[in-house]
């Protein structure tokens, strides 16, 4: 991998504000990367997308999405967790993408506008066509499938990519993280709450919802116990949960 370690360095003595009070940084020293592929797990709130944050700051990434050659920028989260993060390369990598979710709209709105100004390969990493003009779905299959050159080396940070994805569409970004893996040039980290992606085989999953945050097997994940729980006794289930 080339990305081998995220370290905390010079932790804050006052950990009592955010996001050093989190209960899975509490204790935490290190984050050891040694799969191709690793994802964040846990609650809401429980730290996994700040984390990811912090390191695609440090890594030199656009804090609210692409790559370090994205530069625009519409909000300051404030957070200052990267500057404790040292992370560890080799060799050090400078490709890559950082994908949030949540601030995808103002990414396929900066690509717009860079297409605007005349750049004439705007749109050659995304399908030829404007991000926008895509559904939500397409427009992140089509960044996974022409933004991500898997001839490259490079990082990708993921956070909550299934949120435009059917179950469909997810099955189709496994395939794309199995042709990247096998070519030995990518890696990926992806913070994520689906059942289906976490099944990936071979990958390291790291639950943010102990203290520390550690390492946690597929099947003893809560998004594996629950779902299946839920597929397999459906009404049992919901009988119990609609109790008066």
């Amino acid at each position: 991998m080339f990305l081998k370690d995220v370290r905390v360095m010079d932790w804050p003595k006052d950990t009592s504000q955010y996001p050093f009070n989190l209960p899975s940084l509490q204790g935490l020293s290190e984050i050891h990367l040694d799969k191709a592929i690793t994802y964040f797990v846990g609650e809401n709130g429980s730290g996994k997308s700040t984390v990811l944050e912090a390191i695609a700051k440090s890594a030199g990434f656009n804090p609210e999405g692409g790559s370090r050659h994205n530069t625009f920028s519409t909000t300051d989260t404030g957070l200052s967790l990267d500057a404790h993060f040292r992370l560890s390369w080799l060799p050090k990598v400078t490709n890559g993408f950082f994908l949030r979710a949540e601030s995808f709209f103002n990414f396929s709105t900066y690509i717009d506008e860079l297409a605007k100004d005349g750049d004439p390969r705007a749109y050659a990493a995304y399908g030829g066509r404007s991000l926008h003009q895509q559904s939500h779905g397409e427009a992140f299959l089509s960044l996974f499938t022409h933004r991500f050159r898997s001839k490259d080396k490079a990082l990708y940070l993921l956070d909550e990519p299934e949120a435009a994805l059917t179950p469909m569409r997810q099955l189709a970004l496994l395939r794309i993280l199995w042709e990247h893996e096998q070519t030995g040039q990518s890696q990926f980290i992806v913070a994520t709450h689906s059942p289906i992606l976490l099944g990936y085989p071979r990958a390291n999953i790291l639950t943010f919802d102990t203290s520390p945050l550690s390492s946690i097997a597929y099947e003893e994940t809560d998004h594996y116990i629950i779902t299946k729980e839920f597929l397999l006794h459906r009404d049992r289930m919901l009988k119990e949960l609609f109790k008066p």
